[in-house]
């Protein structure tokens, strides 16, 4: 039983960091896209989202990546992963 609770956390925590490290990716993406010279990965993520909704940088930067991952819900759509992200 707890054997199997643990392997239970290991596998959420292992599917969230891959959720994280696609995000970043989308970062890298979204920095190439918009024409970002000197950022990426998650910073770019950060700048986006305070372009385009006029939101605070401490609120974008408090924000979990579960709720990243929402606001960009329509610009994730169709993006695919470069090869060996995860």
């Amino acid at each position: 039983m707890i054997e199997a609770k643990f392997q239970a956390w290991r596998d959420l925590h292992h599917a969230e960091a891959q959720l994280d490290v696609l995000l970043e990716a989308f970062g890298d993406h979204l920095a190439e896209k918009e024409g970002y010279q000197t950022i990426g990965g998650i910073e770019a993520v950060h700048l986006y989202l305070i372009r385009k909704y006029s939101w605070l940088p401490r609120d974008v930067l408090t924000m979990r990546t579960s709720e990243l991952r929402l606001a960009l819900h329509v610009e994730l759509q169709g993006w695919k992963a470069p090869p060996g992200v995860v």
